[in-house]
C-alpha cells in the first residue's frame, strides 16, 4: 500500500471514529480552545512531552509541530494506526497502545530532563489517573489536564472551600495548582453534560510541608474525609484512641474540611513520632 494511500484511509477512518463511552471519549473540536490550551502548555522544541488519550490528534498536532520529543498514550486500538501515520514523520515521536492508569510514565525521562504532561482525561478515571501520575511527581516538570470544571475546584480548593477534600489535599501536598480556564460542552464531540476546565499541575522542587510518611497522611485524610459532617475527635475513632486524639496539633471539634494542608501534615508527623515511641517502648521489654 503506497503512503499517499495509507494516509488517506487512515484519514477516512480517523473521520469514521465514533467516540466510546467505555473509553470516556469526547473528542475536542473547538480550534480556538485546542489553542488557548497549547498556548497555556507554551511547548519547546527541547521538551520533552507526553499526551494522554491524544484521540483524533487535535491537541497532538499542535504539539507535534512545536516539540522534538513527543510520545504519546492511546488506549483505543482503533485510532493508533491513523496516529501513526498521521505523526509518524515527526523527529522522535513515540506512541504507545497503552492504559495510562498502568503505565510506566519513569521511562519516558531521558537524560534526566522531567518530562510535561498534557492530556483531556476520560473524567470516568480522572481521580485515580491524578493519584498515578502524582506517584512520578519528582519526574515531571508540569501537568496540564483538560477534567470536569467540579474536580478541578476539587483539586484548587483551600481550607473553608466547600469542595475541599482528599483529592485537593493531596494533590497540593505534590503540586501547585492553577485553575486556568473552563471549557463547554460545546467544545467537544458528543458533547459532554458537564463544564470541563483546564488545571495546571507544577510539581515542588522542595515540599512545602514534608510528611515523615506519605502512607499515614494518606491514611488520615482518607479516614477524616470518610465521615466529613461529623468532628474529627468522631470521625478519627475508628483509628485512633481517645487519648492520641486529646494530643493532635489540630482543633478536634472542627470538621475534616476546616484543617489545613499544614496541619494534616504536622497531624501525620505527630502520628508516626508517636508510633515509632511505641515501637521503641515494645522492643525494649
Amino acid at each position: 500500500m503506497n503512503k499517499k494511500f495509507s494516509n488517506e484511509t487512515s484519514q477516512n477512518h480517523q473521520g469514521q471514529h465514533k467516540a466510546r463511552k467505555r473509553f470516556g471519549q469526547n473528542f475536542l473540536i473547538d480550534h480556538g480552545i485546542i489553542r488557548d490550551i497549547v498556548r497555556a502548555v507554551h511547548p519547546r522544541k527541547d521538551d520533552c512531552i507526553v499526551e494522554i488519550g491524544p484521540g483524533k490528534g487535535a491537541i497532538t498536532q499542535l504539539l507535534a509541530d512545536s516539540c522534538d520529543n513527543l510520545s504519546v498514550i492511546e488506549l483505543d486500538r482503533d485510532l493508533v494506526p491513523w496516529l501513526k501515520v498521521k505523526f509518524e514523520h515527526h523527529p522522535n515521536f513515540q506512541l504507545f497502545q497503552a492504559d495510562a492508569l498502568q503505565f510506566d510514565f519513569a521511562q519516558l525521562v531521558k537524560e534526566d530532563r522531567p518530562i510535561r504532561i498534557v492530556g483531556n482525561l476520560p473524567y470516568n478515571i480522572s481521580t485515580p489517573l491524578i493519584f498515578h501520575l502524582l506517584s512520578y511527581s519528582t519526574q515531571v516538570r508540569d501537568m496540564h489536564f483538560m477534567l470536569q470544571k467540579e474536580v478541578v475546584k476539587r483539586m484548587a480548593a483551600h481550607a473553608g472551600d466547600s469542595a475541599y477534600g482528599r483529592l485537593g489535599i493531596m494533590v497540593q501536598y505534590y503540586c501547585e495548582v492553577e485553575n486556568l480556564f473552563e471549557v463547554p460542552p460545546t467544545s467537544f464531540d458528543p458533547a459532554p453534560k458537564v463544564d470541563s476546565a483546564i488545571v495546571r499541575l507544577v510539581p515542588y522542587k522542595e515540599l512545602p510541608y514534608k510528611a515523615t510518611n506519605i502512607k499515614t497522611l494518606e491514611n488520615l485524610v482518607n479516614v477524616a474525609f470518610q465521615q466529613r459532617r461529623k468532628t474529627l475527635r468522631n470521625a478519627l475513632k475508628q483509628l485512633l484512641a481517645p487519648d492520641i486524639i486529646e494530643q493532635l496539633p489540630i482543633d478536634t471539634s472542627a470538621r475534616a474540611e476546616e484543617i489545613s494542608l499544614a496541619e494534616y501534615v504536622a497531624t501525620s508527623n505527630l502520628l508516626d513520632s508517636l508510633s515509632a515511641q511505641s515501637s521503641s517502648i515494645e522492643s525494649s521489654l
